[in-house]
């Protein structure tokens, strides 16, 4: 992409909010979404919509809270897409505001917000849960929910206390008991080849219409993507292993050797044995923030 101005924002601008927002970007769409991956989907196409509109934008000023609206409505079309979304509309608006809180009732609240289980925020109607993720994990103000959600402070309110009860209903119920898992026989394969450094026997997995999606790279296809395990070649320290978020099978991604926690993951789509999507998280490891991350012989919490 070349530099080029546009009113008050240049691409440079544009490029450089966008590594600083990103991790929150995501915070706020993995909530609203429910799901790791898709939130992550979800900011790489509100940031790619973004760019391709960024010359209806005036003031730089207005950079963040506009790419947090284009990633909130695309979180939105998700959900419907879904049939996730709550029947509450996102206008709706309620009699009874939230009442002004001392200080130490938000900081519970925020931590609340902060502990539940990332999975669990889809419970809550669609307007209560922007609410409470934008004012309690991402700590905006009531102006600025109201501003993102095209709503009155008075309903902001009234979301934030509704949502906030619902959240504290849920996480007084117990966790569900841990069950067993099992990799699929292909991720498995997958997993051992690499860790074999068997290059070759993982570029014979790939399909011949192969996609790769990096986040922040442009995408790979066919042949090329057999340049992938060359990136990774370069390191003996780093392994796979089985894992889940979810109930989605991932693979963890340790870069340095043993560690408790992976530094990314990859999401491997298959067709008759053989590869036809990669998407590795490499350069966007704030996937994992908060994320319920399950590897293979861990017990599920």
């Amino acid at each position: 992409m070349s530099q080029r101005p546009i009113s008050d924002v240049d691409e440079a601008q544009f490029l450089a909010l966008v590594g600083e927002i990103r991790p929150a970007l995501h915070r706020y769409c993995v909530r609203l979404t429910g799901s790791v991956i898709d939130g992550e989907d979800v900011v790489q196409d509100a940031i790619t919509r973004g760019y391709q509109t960024l010359d209806s934008l005036n003031a730089m000023s207005a950079l963040r809270p506009w790419l947090f609206r284009i990633a909130h409505n695309r979180a939105l079309d998700l959900l419907r897409s879904r049939a996730l979304r709550a029947a509450e509309p996102l206008e709706a608006a309620f009699d009874m505001p939230d009442e002004e809180t001392p200080d130490p009732f938000e900081a519970l609240m925020r931590q609340e917000a902060i502990s539940t289980a990332i999975s669990r925020f889809v419970e809550l109607p669609t307007a209560q849960r922007s609410a409470v993720i934008l004012k309690d994990i991402l700590g905006q103000s009531l102006d600025d929910v109201a501003g993102l959600l095209d709503t009155s402070i008075d309903s902001v309110k009234g979301h934030l206390a509704r949502g906030r009860a619902r959240l504290k209903e849920i996480n007084a119920r117990p966790p569900l008991p841990p069950r067993p898992r099992t990799p699929s026989a292909e991720n498995r394969l997958y997993v051992d080849l690499f860790n074999r450094r068997d290059w070759d026997g993982l570029r014979a997995l790939l399909a011949e219409d192969v996609k790769l999606t990096q986040a922040t790279h442009p995408p790979r296809s066919g042949a090329d993507v057999g340049l992938f395990f060359t990136i990774y070649a370069r390191n003996t320290a780093v392994h796979l292993a089985p894992a889940w978020l979810g109930e989605r099978e991932v693979i963890a991604v340790f870069e340095n050797g043993p560690a408790a926690r992976p530094h990314h993951i990859m999401w491997l789509e298959w067709r008759d044995d053989r590869i036809v999507t990669i998407r590795d998280y490499r350069y966007v490891p704030y996937v994992l923030d908060g994320a319920e991350l399950i590897l293979e012989g861990a017990r599920e919490k």
